[in-house]
């Protein structure tokens, strides 16, 4: 099987300008792009798909080397359906924006300039956090367990605010005036 040049260079060419044409601002020089790139990966499903051959219906005489693949052809179909749907939907954004704005071109807004300036590092998310979080301490019985552990200014034994934690905790005594726990 041998390449073929022309084809991969009018690929190649329709790829490049179609990836140039994504990167403006520019709702329907975006969409252009969107159709460059969707004409370029036709091409490039067509070079896969190898030489063209028989149609694919079986006869005893013909060697199973010589049909041609159905595939590439279903794929370049399919893809031309999603292409027509993404058109249709950027001609409805773009027409949708012009309405809106008079205007094709999508600007930059102040929330898009604050969030590029933001540093990498936040300080509070990215702080070391201690492996216990809860001001209820799961006791597991070991030496090193407090007995005591203070809970809305009062102490408290460690082993009910461990029991506290746990689900269905019976701990807690029911109001009868309001009630609820």
């Amino acid at each position: 099987m041998s390449v073929n040049l022309t084809l991969l260079t009018v690929m190649g060419a329709l790829y490049a300008c179609g990836i140039y044409l994504l990167l403006e601002r520019s709702l329907t020089r975006v969409l252009l792009g969107l159709m460059l790139l969707a004409n370029a990966t036709n091409l490039l499903i067509l070079a896969t798909g190898g030489y063209a051959g028989l149609a694919p219906f079986y006869t005893k005489d013909t060697a199973a080397g010589d049909y041609s693949d159905p595939l590439p052809q279903a794929l370049i179909l399919t893809s031309i359906v999603i292409s027509f749907a993404v058109t249709a939907f950027m001609l409805g954004i773009i027409y949708r924006t012009w309405v809106l704005a008079r205007q094709d071109d999508i600007q930059d807004d102040a929330e898009d300039r604050r969030v590029a300036e933001t540093p990498s590092f936040d300080a509070e998310d990215d702080a070391v956090i201690p492996v216990e979080t809860s001001e209820f301490p799961l006791v597991d019985g070991g030496t090193d367990a407090p007995e005591t552990v203070q809970v809305g200014g009062r102490l408290m034994p460690a082993a009910d605010a461990a029991a506290e934690e746990q689900h269905g905790s019976r701990n807690a005594t029911l109001n009868q005036e309001r009630g609820s726990k």
